[in-house]
């Protein structure tokens, strides 16, 4: 049900854009589509346990609504990435050092974005707006790690820590630089939901009777390439 949700939704977004500014025959309206890639760093702000950020990768198709009159342009799209985060763990009970436990996450984000032109162009953008985000549950990198201690709980195994929430609204903002058909964008993600709210839930927790709350936050550095 949950999928279906998220396909309707989708559907609704591009439609939605679509009527909007395709059927007003008035304005003079240019469309284009990118495609582009680059590097992230993520990371979990949260109380419960010490994080370190991670880098990944990220993919991104987009399609645009230029307007040239207006003081803004729109677009929407998808964007793909993996990326990682780790925290300290004990790989034995009475081991002094700790040693960085690395995870695995996989997001699939539908973004709706306005961008400012605050000198009339479309060379140079502040951008904003809402992000639908589907999530995978944690992962480790490293499985030979399963049996470590994580440093922050005492008694729970690093494989026990994995469940997210895997659907999740996030904020965006950033910035967009370009000549031509090659731009490169900087941006900004953070999570208004609560990602690590499945961990209230899972069956470490019903001893030590925490309450795990965590919000994403994430950078993206792409390049673009516009058609």
């Amino acid at each position: 049900m949950k999928k279906l949700q998220f396909i309707l939704l989708v559907a609704l977004t591009i439609g939605f854009v679509t009527k909007n500014f395709a059927q007003r025959a008035s304005y003079d309206i240019k469309n284009g589509f990118a495609l582009g890639g680059g590097i992230t760093q993520f990371d979990i702000i949260t109380d419960n346990f010490e994080t370190k950020k991670g880098a990944g990768w990220i993919a991104n198709m987009t399609a645009t609504v230029d307007i040239p009159h207006k003081w803004f342009n729109v677009s929407y799209g998808m964007q793909l990435s993996e990326n990682t985060i780790s925290t300290a763990g004990f790989d034995f009970p009475l081991a002094i050092t700790t040693e960085d436990v690395e995870y695995k996450i996989f997001t699939a984000q539908l973004q709706f974005l306005w961008h400012a032109k605050p000198f009339g162009t479309s060379n140079f953008t502040i951008d904003f707006g809402p992000m639908l985000q589907y999530n995978s549950d944690l992962e480790l990198s490293d499985e030979q790690q399963e049996d470590f201690i994580l440093a922050d709980f005492d008694t729970v195994f690093a494989k026990e820590v994995k469940d997210l929430n895997n659907f999740n609204v996030n904020g965006t903002i950033g910035a967009t630089l370009g000549i031509g058909f090659f731009k490169v964008r900087a941006q900004y993600i953070y999570g208004f939901t609560n990602i690590l709210g499945a961990l209230n839930d899972a069956d470490f927790n019903q001893t030590l009777g925490r309450d795990f709350k965590g919000h994403q936050s994430m950078f993206a550095f792409t390049g673009m390439i516009t058609f």
